[in-house]
């Protein structure tokens, strides 16, 4: 598994209506907030935290509803949805937004962030965050920015070793589809593959791509260890580091079939 030092942050947007409405005095109001991910996930976590802060807030009169793991769609489906006005908050990945707002692209630079410290303080900047929500109100409509944040650097994980930029010539490898993407990944050497985050799990296994690249959060989520198995030393790695108790059972449990 190697790390490009690529960010994609998360922006968590909502309906322009929404935001406009007011929930007359005791009356309980129902909210939709969907994400594509798993119920473990930070998209998950972030959810928990937004529900509880907004309930807190309205003294009970104002609920969040989840709905997880692509129920409602895929991101852009999500995307779309929002700005029409069906679903109130999504998680959107910032190269996503980018198929509306093409300038959202910025955040999958390479190399972007010089590492994970400078990835925090610059998601909590204020410049930054304000600069984004304006990105998002200037460039789209029926959408606000309210927060942003990051489940860490994305990694590129395939079936054979990957060391250096060179491993990735004539890869083909699964990447969102932005310009951004589309014109680092090929001056690589790779060859990008446009697909549904769902169907990444599958076409690692039957072969349709060689690698894809994403969070070690999402990568662990979604088991797409099982069909990679080249990251496994990384993984030894990780447990090794932990400590002789987590390394011993992590062994016992990779031993059970």
């Amino acid at each position: 598994m190697v790390n490009p030092t690529k960010i994609l942050a998360h922006l968590v947007v909502a309906a322009a209506v929404m935001l406009a409405a007011g929930a007359r005095a005791q009356e309980v109001k129902h909210y939709r907030f969907a994400h594509d991910q798993q119920l473990n996930t930070g998209y998950s976590v972030a959810y928990d935290m937004f529900s509880a802060r907004l309930k807190e807030l309205s003294k009970g009169t104002v609920l969040i509803d989840q709905y997880p793991g692509a129920q409602l769609g895929q991101e852009p489906q999500l995307l779309q949805l929002v700005k029409a006005g069906d679903i109130d908050f999504a998680i959107i990945s910032s190269a996503n937004t980018a198929t509306i707002s093409p300038q959202a692209g910025v955040m999958s630079l390479h190399f972007l962030f010089r590492d994970a410290d400078h990835v925090i303080k610059a998601l909590a900047d204020q410049k930054v965050i304000d600069a984004i929500k304006a990105m998002i109100d200037e460039t789209t409509q029926g959408l606000h920015v309210i927060a942003t944040g990051s489940q860490g650097v994305r990694n590129i994980y395939s079936k054979k070793e990957i060391h250096n930029v060179g491993d990735l010539k004539g890869l083909k490898i699964r990447v969102q589809a932005t310009a951004t993407e589309d014109a680092i990944f090929p001056a690589y050497g790779a060859q990008t593959v446009h697909m549904p985050f769902g169907s990444v799990y599958t076409s690692l296994q039957t072969g349709v791509v060689e690698a894809a690249e994403n969070s070690i959060n999402v990568y662990l989520v979604n088991k797409h260890y099982e069909v990679t198995a080249i990251a496994d030393p990384y993984l030894d790695k990780l447990a090794k580091e932990l400590g002789p108790h987590a390394e011993k059972i992590k062994n016992l449990i990779r031993a059970i079939n």
